[in-house]
């Protein structure tokens, strides 16, 4: 039903300083630069080995800049979106419909490539509130122009998303939806106190949805926090992003067995950034 993380979206001021702070942090260029008349949005799109980030800006009025300017007020620049990728959208809202989700009618959408005229169609399935939780999440079916995975990446390069880290107040709730519903596999589940409390983690595309969960009496609410990025000589990259002029940490050992990490700390659009090098056994 879900077969992927497609991608993430990220809500942007200025489509051209955040495209150019990701440039420098990813180490190659953009895919694509699109236009959605329709929902009055531009976009950035750097692709990787197991899905797409998204860049996304305001550039006129419609769903996708109401969607833009009210995380922007809400939040400023920053992680705004997470999106399932299906094969089949038809069968996934059957499914969901089953399970006993009001769901909304298939939206049809397209984009227009700025540099070369191309054309990407698709159809999205925008989930309800009782499965974002208050993280907006849609499922998409690419039908024209998709992104085929990227391989070839040079070693000082970030080449896919390790994990992505969500808050929850609610686990027993988040496993129901994400596990039992949505049929994502959950790898893990632990507590560990000195990293933050029960944490969750799902597997899906050669990518880690990261869960910490710090239960409460509020209503059931999820939040996407930070990102952690893939590369093959991180001590390269730490060097290559400095002098580039990209705040950094030093390289250490991760938290995780045979990992080295880095925190960047600047050109992120206020993401929490990790780059981590996961060292042979």
């Amino acid at each position: 039903m879900i077969e992927r993380i497609d991608h993430l979206i990220v809500a942007v001021e200025d489509i051209h300083r955040a495209e150019d702070g990701y440039k420098k942090i990813f180490g190659h260029d953009p895919v694509w630069r699109g236009e959605h008349k329709e929902l009055g949005t531009i976009n950035s799109i750097f692709n990787f080995k197991n899905l797409y980030f998204e860049l996304l800006a305001a550039n006129g009025k419609g769903a996708g800049a109401s969607l833009v300017n009210s995380s922007l007020e809400k939040n400023g620049e920053g992680l705004a979106g997470l999106v399932f990728g299906t094969d089949d959208i038809n069968s996934t809202k059957q499914t969901l419909s089953k399970r006993g989700y009001k769901l909304s009618s298939l939206v049809s959408g397209s984009g227009s490539d700025l540099n070369g005229g191309k054309e990407r169609v698709w159809d999205s399935l925008f989930l309800p509130s009782n499965i974002t939780r208050g993280l907006f999440s849609f499922v998409i079916e690419h039908k024209e122009g998709n992104f085929k995975p990227v391989n070839d990446f040079n070693d000082d390069c970030v080449n896919k998303l390790d994990h992505v880290v969500i808050n929850s107040n609610d686990a027993e709730g988040f496993i129901k939806v994400y596990e039992q519903d949505l049929g994502i596999r959950l790898a893990l589940d632990q507590t560990v106190e000195k990293w933050g409390g029960r944490m969750l983690f799902y597997r899906l595309n050669k990518t880690t949805i990261e869960v910490i969960a710090k239960d409460d009496d509020e209503e059931p609410n999820d939040s996407l926090w930070g990102l952690a990025w893939d590369v093959e000589d991180i001590k390269a990259t730490y060097s290559r992003l400095k002098g580039l002029g990209v705040d950094i940490s030093p390289v250490k050992d991760g938290r995780k067995p045979n990992t080295l990490v880095s925190t960047i700390k600047s050109h992120t659009c206020n993401i929490p950034t990790l780059l981590i090098q996961h060292l042979s056994a």
